[in-house]
Formats: C-alpha cells, structure tokens, sequence
C-alpha cells in the first residue's frame, strides 16, 4: 500500500521523490504478483517516465504509468483496479485493517460477487511471508465440504486468482473433443464399402479381357465438420475473452478446420495465429493483430463483414459456428437480425456462447438478446470449467436438451 499517500505530496512539490519511487517499485511488484509481465525493468522504466513526466494530476499519473507496465489489453482492467487501491488516501489503511478484523459476517443469498480481477489484485497486495502462512488457521466456509478440483471446475474465471487461472489453462488443455465424423458427398474406393463403384469394376473387367467383372465397392468420405468461433473481445468481454482463446488454441491443435474471428468494434482473422504449439507465442500473436481489444462492441457490422468475405470460404462441409458474445450491441435496427439469419442458414448449427448466464436470473430483456435468439440453435454459459466440457459434448455431436434451446428465454419473457 503507498505510504502517506506520496503521489499527493509530489503534486504539492514537498520533496516526497524518494518516496514516490519507493512507491512506484513497490506498485509494480504488486501488478507482477497479480500476473502481469512487469519486470525490475519496467519499474525503473516507469520511475524515469514520472521523472521526464512530472505529475500535474492523478489523471496524468495513471496515463504515464499505465503506457509503461501494460503491455497487452487485457491487462488493462487488473492495472486499473490496483492503481485503485494501491495509490489511495492517507488512513486508506487504517480503514481497510478495521473491515478485516475478525467479526461475525451474516451470510446472504443476495451477495454480490466481487468485481472481475479483485480476488488476483487482493492476493498479490496482502500475500503474506511464508513464515506467516506457516500458521495454522480456521477457516470456516461452506467450501470445505467441496474437493479442490470441483470447486475450480465451478468457479466463475472473473473471480479466480492467478494461480486459479493458470489451474484453469492447464485444464483447459485437457479437454478432448470426441468423434463427431460426417459423410460427405464424395465416395472413395473402400473393399468394405457398401455401394458398388460401377467405374471401377467396369476398369477391372477389362484386366481380364470382359470376361468376368469383379466388383469394386466405394464408401463416402468421412470428415470432421468445420469449426468457425466468432468471438467478442470488447471491454464487456474482456474477462473471458483470453481464457476462452486458451480453449480455441486446445481445439486449434486438435482439429484442422478450425476457424477463429475476434471482433469488437471490427473484424479480425486470427486462425493461423491461433496455429503456433506455444499458447503464449499464440496469444501474443492475436493481441498484435487485434487493434480494438477491450473496445466498444458492433455486432451487426461484424457479422456483415464475415458473411461478405469470409462465409463461403470457411462455412462449407456442415460447419458449426460458436458466437462468443454477451449481445450487447451499440447499434440497434434490422441489420442485426438480418445478419444473424443469413449466418444461421450458412451453417449446420449456430451455438451462442454468453456468459451473462452466469447469473440464475437472467432474462433475455436487452433488445440485443432479443434479436439475435431466435436465429441461433443452442444458448449455452461459458464462464468456468464445467460450461467448457458441457460444450465440448454439445461439439461432439450430442444433442442439447431444453435448458440450452432458446425459445425457452423468449417465452420468460413473452
């Protein structure tokens, strides 16, 4: 926690450098702990850039830190809530140590969970020494009936601390689709096909002058359908979006026709990106395409640029489209159904990921949702490891029962 709140003596100019650096050193060890790339360097980096700089506001302060120690989008949002908390007023503290001391707390169905980040932000501020959390403790929580693994396979990726979501990866790296193979309409030659191939044994004949004709068989060709993922990465998003990429590299590596879109306030073509071995060289690799990361969110001018350029390239062969998206869009007219129903009759099946049905009492109210349900086939929950595998099944080729069919949100609402 910053010490006598140092960024206010040296908008004052009362000599507080040292402490400002101190400061400064001791914030970027806290974004490293969180989980992101800060280094002893970019410290020093940021220390020099406050003195080049100067502080005028708060405002300023966190615009020169933040070009310094953020490196990706997506780090944008952990950066923000521990700028917010570690850079507070004086008796910050002292405030903070009196809602932690030991009281009994009434336990309410109505709780709200903590902000997306919080929990990563508060462990990397108040880790304690390792001669500390030597000490035994008592922790009463209805949790310790559950086994560790359940409980990760349960928890919303929002509220998962570092070491949670690199638990959650490696998991995710696990999941194996099963076969879902497809008939195409081509045949190849198959001694134990089940169709007579009139070409090939009329060819065979002719080996032994006409006198006989030995049969050939033919089979029709097998293949796995195309997978197509539409995913938003805007700021609504941006909580699940990298974790999910996580799980479209684990399908990247599997498959060969696996196709991924990001989007946000444009269009982007990720897919050979996605291809690298190394999840991280991957991630790195889409984070440099993708411009609008963390942006605002155009659904419908998204969905016509891919159905423009990209449907007949990639929509073939019975293809199955996932749409990532919590369907808030900006822009509200006709254009958004429209696109929806030409995605919708372009594919096999249309599967909608969102992960606003985290919430048990959601309800399909927002004009977005209401546009866009009636043209996909299965609404699913993406926001932890369960909903993950659910959907590996549902790609598996099983069919989805009636908590997924989405007429089933319209009529709540009806």
């Amino acid at each position: 926690m910053a010490q006598d709140d140092p960024l206010s003596s040296a908008e004052n100019g009362s000599g507080q450098a040292g402490r400002l650096a101190t400061n400064i050193v001791f914030f970027a060890r806290t974004l490293r702990a969180a989980g992101l790339p800060v280094g002893p360097g970019s410290a020093l980096e940021a220390v020099r850039a406050i003195e080049v700089a100067g502080i005028n506001n708060r405002a300023d302060f966190r615009c020169v830190l933040h070009s310094v120690l953020v490196k990706k989008h997506e780090h944008t949002i952990l950066f923000d809530q521990a700028f917010e908390l570690f850079w507070k007023k004086r008796g910050f503290m002292q405030k903070l140590l009196a809602m932690l001391s030991p009281r009994a707390e009434p336990m309410t169905q109505d709780r709200k969970p903590a902000p997306a980040g919080a929990t990563r932000i508060a462990e990397a501020m108040f880790k304690r020494s390792d001669q500390e959390q030597a000490e035994p403790s008592l922790d009463l929580d209805a949790r310790l009936t559950m086994s560790a693994q359940e409980i990760l396979q349960k928890k919303d990726f929002a509220q998962m601390s570092a070491d949670e979501i690199a638990l959650a990866q490696r998991e995710i790296s696990h999941l194996r689709l099963s076969d879902d193979l497809r008939p195409l309409r081509r045949y190849i030659a198959d001694a134990r096909g089940d169709k007579i191939d009139p070409r090939r044994s009329f060819r065979l004949s002719l080996r032994g002058g006409g006198a006989g004709i030995e049969l050939a068989f033919r089979s029709r060709v097998e293949k796995h359908p195309p997978l197509v993922a539409i995913c938003d990465i805007s700021g609504s998003m941006s909580d699940y979006s990298r974790i999910f990429l996580h799980f479209l590299h684990t399908l990247t590596a599997q498959r060969r026709h696996v196709h991924t879109f990001l989007f946000g306030t444009r269009l982007s073509n990720v897919s050979r990106a996605l291809r690298h071995k190394d999840v991280d060289e991957a991630l790195a690799q889409c984070s440099s395409t993708v411009e609008d990361w963390s942006g605002g969110t155009r659904i419908a001018s998204s969905l016509h640029v891919f159905n423009q350029k990209w449907s007949r390239r990639v929509l073939g062969q019975g293809a199955v489209v996932i749409l990532f998206t919590d369907g808030l869009e900006r822009d509200l007219s006709g254009e958004l159904q429209h696109e929806m129903e030409r995605l919708k009759k372009s594919c096999r099946r249309l599967i909608w990921l969102n992960p606003l049905l985290r919430y048990d009492r959601f309800e399909a109210k927002a004009q977005g949702i209401r546009a866009m349900l009636p043209y996909v086939h299965e609404f699913r929950p993406v926001h932890n490891l369960a909903s993950m595998a659910q959907l590996c099944e549902a790609l598996s080729g099983q069919q989805g029962t009636r908590e997924v069919d989405p007429r089933v949100f319209l009529r709540r609402v009806a």
